[in-house]
């Protein structure tokens, strides 16, 4: 059983510096944004069918 990514929607605080794309499930490379611990998510693509943020890629990753 996969475990579910935690969602972020535009506007909320960033809890973790990283790569972040959007939950529409396509992984569109242009769907992708750079976020800031402590900053806010920004808006969603405007051609994204999506409703928020999901990390991809940790800035410092444990380990």
């Amino acid at each position: 059983m996969s475990e579910q990514a935690q969602t972020f929607r535009p506007g909320e605080t960033v809890p973790e510096s990283g790569i972040y794309e959007c939950d529409c499930g396509q992984s569109h490379r242009w769907n992708t944004s750079t976020n800031v611990k402590n900053h806010t998510f920004p808006p969603l693509p405007e051609d994204c069918s999506g409703g928020a943020w999901v990390m991809k890629d940790p800035a410092h990753p444990a380990g």
